[in-house]
């Protein structure tokens, strides 16, 4: 070969070369060329991963985009005292996970800081195992997250982590069919279905879907227990007749008020606001030394932000491990209680509008202000010695969210957007007075709302609004429109998270059992839609309802 023609040879190797490197690189990263599945799912709940399960399970393709690293939501990220309800009606894929759970547990090599005769079997009003059914409810945040990656696993699931929808020209919709969205990194994603798993309900609110924010008036859908709910008092979490002053001096106005305190009134009862309900962080503590982080001065620690509680315990109130639920290996799900508790009130108005930068901050703020809450408890002068000792005992859980200075992955985001979709669930089908065609599964807890804002009375005294817990008489059924956009606005998203609901129906929905069967029930009805080339709208409901079964969920309460 003579010199020319070797360098020209070499110069086509190396383009070539560098052209495959680089084609390497773009499929690597993604950017540049669109992933494509028959469904994108974009959360990391646990609605998502049974979403995505289920496709698979169908035989379709799927991709999940999770804003998040840590898969599961909030049922790996604290909430480990399961809200069930009647466990009679859960089934499907959500019931698996808790059987998994319960596989889990049967091993010896799970008890790793106490025996399971130890742990005893105490749940929500029943036993937290199963054995005949062999399911499993309470359980440590780091096993749901494996049961979780499990799934993933075993399925095949292609997981974008980190990666967050862009909110403000991130999606691409041609005759109402959503083609294509769009990452902050640049990474786009084309799919023939799509699915919003998120708390927040961001790619419904980018896809142009009609949805509200904070509480109706009780005369919007003709409720009783809906719309600002002064002087209803159904949980301990109010001031009652503590009588606590809301003033920097007390009885003096003028000196202004103690921080955690609204200047503006609570509105008059039954009406709507856009407020939503309080958010905090569900934090699994120990006792245990070998395995237990003491609590600690957290950054920007202002113990004026807790005077409330100082007043509080200095009117004689003292219940304050009355939330400190026992989950295995001597862990706590602990949850808030009392008039002055982890619901940060107030805090958490802006966040399901809020940009991302400033959702961080809130969840910042959150979090700052709960480590706070711990430290000012066991630490400050004001309150009682005999609480104080009791709370040093107390600590963070040293072999949960380890990557995190053990604290919770997500917060609880107990209510953010909820869409106005085909089907809106009100507290008429809940408590049994209207009823639902077309169910897509069932919940059954109580229709619980935490508290929404603290205001001062008209006697001068701090008062808290909006806590309310109504129980079903019976489980209810959840209609399939309330996970479908009206046709006009979208034919081919679906929301099982963000449901069609109003603020007290979506109290008891809320659930995360009743997410991971809306997500199972989301998926086969996208395979579905996918399998006709139909509409999400026009699928048969007799052809899902069958589909549905098939697959064990409950979609009616057996008669015994």
């Amino acid at each position: 070969m003579n010199t020319k023609k070797y360098i020209r040879v070499l110069a086509i190797f190396l383009l070539v070369t560098t052209s495959c490197r680089s084609k390497q690189m773009e499929d690597k990263t993604g950017i540049g060329s669109p992933q494509t599945a028959d469904v994108i799912v974009y959360g990391g709940t646990s609605a998502a991963i049974t979403t995505a399960v289920q496709v698979k399970k169908m035989g379709k393709s799927v991709i999940v985009i999770s804003p998040d690293k840590h898969l599961g939501g909030l049922s790996s990220s604290g909430l480990g005292y399961t809200d069930t309800g009647n466990k009679e009606v859960i089934g499907g894929l959500s019931r698996e996970f808790y059987q998994r759970i319960y596989n889990y547990y049967a091993k010896d090599s799970a008890w790793k800081w106490q025996t399971r005769k130890d742990y005893g079997n105490v749940g929500q009003g029943t036993p937290a195992i199963d054995g005949a059914n062999r399911t499993m409810w309470i359980f440590e945040p780091h096993v749901a997250e494996q049961v979780f990656e499990d799934f993933v696993s075993e399925y095949n699931i292609p997981v974008v982590r980190d990666a967050y929808l862009n909110r403000e020209s991130g999606i691409v919709i041609k005759d109402g069919n959503i083609q294509s969205i769009t990452t902050t990194d640049g990474q786009r994603y084309s799919g023939t279905v799509f699915i919003d798993a998120t708390y927040e309900g961001d790619l419904m609110a980018l896809a142009g879907v009609p949805y509200t924010v904070g509480r109706e008036s009780n005369t919007t859908y003709g409720e009783r227990w809906n719309g600002v709910q002064t002087n209803v008092f159904q949980h301990p979490h109010n001031f009652g007749d503590l009588h606590v002053n809301p003033y920097k001096v007390p009885g003096d106005p003028n000196s202004g008020l103690v921080m955690g305190v609204s200047k503006e009134g609570p509105g008059n009862y039954g009406e709507a606001d856009d407020k939503v309900q309080a958010y905090n962080f569900r934090m699994c503590l120990t006792q245990l030394d070998e395995n237990k982080v003491p609590f600690k001065k957290p950054a920007n620690y202002n113990p004026e932000r807790y005077e409330l509680l100082a007043r509080v315990y200095a009117k004689g109130w003292d219940q304050t491990f009355q939330k400190f639920d026992p989950i295995p290996n001597l862990k706590t799900d602990t949850n808030n209680h009392g008039p002055f508790n982890t619901d940060y009130i107030g805090m958490s108005y802006d966040y399901p509008e809020a940009d991302y930068k400033r959702r961080k901050e809130i969840v910042k703020e959150h979090r700052e202000y709960q480590q706070g809450l711990m430290y000012f408890i066991a630490t400050d002068p004001r309150i009682p010695g005999k609480v104080r000792e009791e709370f040093k005992k107390w600590g963070y859980a040293k072999d949960e969210f380890q990557d995190n200075g053990n604290w919770p992955y997500q917060i609880y985001v107990r209510e953010a957007r909820r869409m106005l979709g085909q089907f809106v669930m009100t507290e008429n089908e809940i408590l049994g007075k209207k009823k639902v065609e077309k169910s897509i599964g069932m919940g059954s807890y109580t229709m619980d709302s935490h508290n929404v804002q603290r205001y001062i009375t008209k006697d001068g005294f701090v008062q808290n609004e909006g806590d309310i817990g109504v129980h079903p008489h019976e489980p209810y059924k959840i209609d399939l429109g309330t996970i479908l956009p009206k046709k006009g606005a979208c034919t081919n998203l679906i929301v099982p998270v963000a449901v069609s609901s109003s603020h007290i129906a979506f109290g008891s929905i809320r659930m995360e059992p009743v997410f991971m069967i809306l997500g199972q029930s989301a998926a086969t009805l996208a395979v579905m839609a996918i399998e006709t080339s139909k509409a999400v709208q026009d699928i048969a409901y007799a052809d899902l309802k069958a589909q549905l079964l098939k697959d064990g969920q409950r979609l009616e309460l057996e008669k015994h």
